[in-house]
Parts: structure tokens; C-alpha cells; sequence
């Protein structure tokens, strides 16, 4: 069993933490746009616990399993982990964690998560390895992203595509 990022002292500290769905969902929506964020950056479906450290800008969502989404109109795959962690400040996630994306034949994990101000629209995404790739920002409003349902083992293309 993986051992989970969000500790009991985390837990302790933490201003606001939801355990239904629907209410996770809501409350990671509001929270991504309160700090200027896409609401389709992170999968908010099937959430089953979320929190958030107002202190240290500490946030996490976790689910059962881990999902893979495709989002279209920029043709790359992200995978997400069952528990996501990041730090977020204004328009901004720093040391993320959960969070892959598919670069030729690899996954790269992404560190970093910057949108730019509005006359550009853009927003990139940074790997501990210093690549960062840029995409219009309008690529993660729209649900128009697909989640790709994989099983454990990462090596099968048994995937199963299904529209949000």
C-alpha cells in the first residue's frame, strides 16, 4: 500500500477538508478559481476527500484509483494520480505532485503549474528535469477533456476511452 503525502499533522492544520463527492467537487472548483486556475486543470470527478491549508496554500485530492484524461484540443494525455498535493499560490501550483504528462513514449512528472496574465491566455506546466511546455489556457475550461480508464498495470492498452 502507498503511503499517502497528507499526514495527521497535515490533517490537523488543515482549514477546510470534505469527504462526499459532490461537495469535493464543488469545493475544488471554487478553490481552483479562487486562485485563478482552469477548472478542468484537475480531474474533479470522483473525488473522494479534498482539503486545503489556507495558511500555507497546502491542497489535496484523492480518489480510488488514478485516471488518465486527454485533452483534445491540445492532443497531449495527463495522468493523475490517486492523490494529487500541490502548494498554490495566485495563478500558480508549486511542487505538485500526482501529476504526469505524456512526452513522445514517456510520462513526465510536472512540478509546476503557471498561468500567465490574460493579453497571452497561456499556461505551462514544468518538469523537475527543466522542460516546460506551454498551451493556450482555453484547452483546460472546457470539459472537453477525456478520461482514459486504465488498469493497474500501466503496460496494457486495454484503455477504455469515456466522454466527461
Amino acid at each position: 500500500m502507498k503511503m499517502s503525502l497528507v499526514t495527521q499533522e497535515i490533517r490537523a492544520s488543515a482549514s477546510e477538508i470534505y469527504n462526499e463527492k459532490e461537495l469535493c467537487q464543488v469545493k475544488a472548483k471554487v478553490f481552483l478559481k479562487e486562485v485563478g486556475l482552469p477548472d478542468c486543470l484537475l480531474p474533479l470527478e470522483d473525488i473522494e476527500e479534498c482539503g486545503f491549508v489556507k495558511e500555507t496554500g497546502f491542497i489535496w485530492l484523492k480518489r480510488k484509483q488514478k485516471i488518465v484524461r486527454k485533452f483534445e484540443k491540445i492532443d497531449k494525455l495527463a495522468q493523475y494520480a490517486a492523490e494529487i498535493t500541490a502548494y498554490a499560490e495566485p495563478k500558480k501550483l508549486k511542487s505538485v505532485t500526482g501529476l504526469k504528462a505524456k512526452e513522445l513514449f514517456l510520462w513526465v512528472t510536472v512540478s509546476d503549474v503557471e498561468v500567465e496574465d490574460a493579453p497571452t491566455g497561456k499556461i505551462s506546466f514544468k518538469s523537475p528535469l527543466g522542460l516546460t511546455r506551454t498551451f493556450p489556457r482555453s484547452a483546460f475550461e472546457v470539459a472537453e477533456a477525456e478520461e482514459v480508464k486504465t488498469t493497474k498495470n500501466d503496460r496494457t492498452d486495454n484503455e477504455v476511452k469515456s466522454r466527461v
